[in-house]
């Protein structure tokens, strides 16, 4: 067995573990994953397609909701059950959302050699159906994305040596708000 157990290791090819990456190329690589993270459980609603970001041992912490996710199998099925309640059919059929990064507010922070911290703000939007009439006299009406709120947040993305990539460890939430009236009450005055 022990003869065995050593030829099935020496035939199998060691990973190489990778450094992390310099700050300008992991503030890249962040970027993408954000894109990809939030179109996955927003606007795309494509649960499988963020999988692969979560460490195993993800958790996300939100200002209404405290401990809301502890794992990442427990947040992809929660995910998975909204999706599917959007579809043709389902008790939210038709349901759209998008979330959308504020530009400019995004900094990445480096962990040592362990990881990167990301801050940044974001607002969310749904859409909706408007009423004719509503930007004049010739509009018919239609679907519009409304803003809905907004919030901060803070992501923890552990740099995973072996696999060369970044996996989102811990998500905290935070400021979440209604949606500022617009136009600003002292516009155009």
């Amino acid at each position: 067995m022990l003869m065995l157990s050593l030829a099935l290791a020496a035939s199998s090819p060691a990973q190489e573990v990778q450094p992390i990456p310099s700050l300008e190329e992991a503030t890249a690589q962040i970027e993408r994953n954000d894109a990809q993270l939030f179109w996955g459980f927003f606007e795309g609603c494509d649960p499988d397609l963020v999988e692969g970001l979560l460490h195993p041992d993800y958790r996300m912490i939100h200002d209404l909701g405290g401990l809301v996710a502890t794992s990442s199998e427990q947040l992809l099925s929660e995910s998975r059950r909204q999706c599917a309640a959007r579809q043709p059919g389902g008790r939210n059929e038709g349901y759209m959302n998008r979330r959308l990064l504020v530009p400019g507010s995004r900094t990445v922070t480096p962990l040592g050699e362990w990881g990167v911290l990301e801050r940044g703000a974001h607002t969310f939007h749904e859409l909706r159906m408007r009423p004719a009439g509503v930007y004049g006299e010739d509009d018919p009406g239609g679907p519009t994305w409304v803003q809905t709120g907004g919030a901060n947040y803070y992501h923890v993305w552990q740099w995973m040596a072996e696999e060369g990539r970044f996996r989102l460890l811990e998500s905290i939430s935070v400021d979440h708000g209604a949606a500022p009236d617009y136009p600003p009450e002292n516009a155009g005055g």
